[in-house]
């Protein structure tokens, strides 16, 4: 039987950089192409199989709440992680810990991507015992030229904001506090518990306002493109 996890969807930030837009609405309900960045990440997930959520909130996080509700309208169950205040990426995730398991799929709610899913499910049934994670890398963005990690061939890469990881890699987070996740993955990384793989498919990081109206015209009744394939999968360094 194919495992199934949960996946916790990251969507606590302030989106300061998204000012005034963010004013009054959190990110993760800005549309493109009609429709809010969270939905359309919802609506992946569900469409690889992965029904089980936990979305984190905090800034406006209300709003967030209302409207998705229990997720059944779109075909998930949604489990709610409130935080006040906003305690990081890791943080955040070791405060939904119970709700996550031992293995766990997180992502980002403020990406635009045509990732399928169905990747991490597959690669969560045979990730290798002493791994920690598993990051999606994507080609660096203009925003972003020097990339974040390397690739075992030499590629260096931009994480996609999103991964597949085990709960030990937060062992230590004292829960309620913020913390980052990069430190806890450099740590890993030099013990050489991080893969990582090449996605060449569309992703795009909805960070500022004019990133927001790109990726809306470049959706608004736009089909869908297709997936373009990983490469390169392999050990992540710093």
């Amino acid at each position: 039987m194919a495992m199934t996890l949960t996946a916790m969807i990251l969507a606590a930030g302030r989106g300061a950089r998204m000012r005034p837009l963010t004013d009054h609405t959190p990110k993760p309900l800005l549309e493109v192409g009609g429709h809010t960045l969270i939905e359309r990440m919802i609506n992946s997930l569900v469409s690889a199989g992965i029904t089980r959520l936990v979305i984190n909130h905090a800034w406006l996080g209300e709003q967030i709440v209302a409207r998705l509700g229990d997720g059944a309208r779109l075909g998930a169950q949604i489990t709610w992680s409130p935080e006040n205040p906003a305690l990081e990426t890791a943080g955040g995730l070791a405060h939904a810990l119970d709700h996550l398991g031992e293995r766990f799929i997180a992502v980002n709610a403020d990406i635009l991507c045509d990732y399928p899913f169905e990747r991490l499910l597959a690669r969560g049934q045979s990730i290798e015992p002493n791994i920690d994670a598993h990051l999606v890398m994507v080609d660096n963005p203009p925003q972003h030229p020097t990339g974040d990690f390397t690739l075992a061939n030499g590629t260096r890469l931009t994480f996609a904001g999103i991964g597949l990881y085990r709960a030990r890699l937060l062992a230590g987070i004292e829960p309620g506090q913020p913390a980052p996740l990069a430190p806890l993955l450099r740590a890993a990384m030099a013990r050489e518990a991080i893969t990582g793989e090449h996605y060449h498919g569309r992703w795009s990081d909805i960070g500022t306002p004019e990133r927001l109206t790109a990726a809306d015209r470049a959706c608004a009744g736009a089909p869908g493109l297709p997936h373009n394939g990983s490469s390169s999968i392999g050990l992540l360094r710093q």
